[in-house]
């Protein structure tokens, strides 16, 4: 069972190949963990033991170049979507662009979905030719999933990265069209327009839910003395956000500045539901939680903490 943690609280080092090249090792349990520059990934697979040990071999040399390739196209990668949809070659890039591209008519950059389509591009390397059970590729908390027929993940949410504890657990079925979780916040590794602690977002794949994920969590919002803001160019050279005020810091919230911050957030995971761009949504904000969830088979069980549900 992976635990669904959100991303660490400091910045990413720059997308860029700095020092060694891609490493590849194992866990005692078996997992295999693939690190190169900001790229991270733990995996894990079930199924019979050949399939899995080629499905990870084939996961490796996947791996060897997306950072590379994906650092030869930074500068578009990092331009606002407008109307022309980006000329992108690499794979991992596109799936960027694709999973950005419903959110043009917002301020978005195909980064916001990076690590998310690293998840699925290895993933789906795994996946090719091979029989297996079950698989996740984890990507610093973005997760891509792979559940075969009659399968079931279990994965736990983590609030707040400052005080790490399972604070909702969520059972995935093979039924359901969930193959990929995200989470974003400003407590999280990517800046933030908003004031979530976390908001994790279900979708049909991990670049999707990346990308809605930074839209959601941009929408929990609302105005307060105790939020600071700085423009996102000032604590990072190369934010692809520029000049926009990105969140630094949260007080203590009133209880109507959290139910606000909270409903505007659930309102654009809602709208992004009907659209059939996410499955469900699950946000935190300072001790309390909303989920917006579909009516149908997603199970989530919150723990110690206020929570309010929201269906469509």
């Amino acid at each position: 069972m992976p635990n669904r943690l959100p991303k660490t609280k400091s910045p990413p080092p720059p997308l860029l190949t700095k020092g060694g090249g891609p490493r590849a090792t194992r866990f005692a349990d078996g997992r295999l963990h693939l690190q190169h520059g900001p790229i991270d990934l733990i995996i894990q697979a079930w199924g019979e033991r050949a399939e899995v040990e080629t499905a990870y071999q084939q996961a490796i040399a996947r791996f060897d170049d997306i950072l590379e390739v994906l650092v030869q196209e930074l500068p578009l990668l990092r331009t606002p979507l407008a109307e022309a949809y980006p000329l992108l070659r690499g794979p991992v890039a596109q799936r960027m662009a694709s999973a950005c591209w419903p959110y043009r008519a917002s301020y978005i950059t195909p980064m916001a979905a990076v690590a998310g389509s690293v998840a699925d591009e290895i993933l789906q390397a795994m996946l090719r030719e091979r029989n297996l059970v079950k698989a996740y590729v984890n990507n610093g908390g973005d997760i891509a999933l792979h559940l075969a027929h009659g399968t079931t993940l279990t994965l736990g949410v983590v609030n707040d990265v400052d005080n790490p504890a399972i604070d909702a657990t969520v059972v995935l079925d093979a039924a359901t069209s969930v193959r990929g979780l995200a989470t974003s916040g400003w407590r999280g590794r990517s800046q933030s327009l908003g004031i979530a602690d976390a908001v994790t977002v279900f979708a049909a794949n991990a670049a999707a839910a990346d990308a809605a994920a930074t839209m959601v969590a941009n929408a929990v919002n609302t105005e307060h003395g105790a939020i600071t803001r700085l423009p996102a160019r000032t604590l990072r050279a190369d934010s692809d956000l520029g000049d926009l005020p990105v969140t630094v810091a949260v007080g203590t919230l009133s209880a109507s500045a959290r139910v606000t911050a909270l409903a505007n957030g659930c309102r654009r995971a809602r709208e992004l539901q009907q659209q059939g761009l996410i499955y469900a949504a699950y946000l935190a904000l300072q001790g309390e939680a909303a989920a917006v969830l579909p009516v149908s088979t997603l199970s989530m069980q919150e723990a110690g903490r206020t929570a309010v549900r929201t269906k469509s």
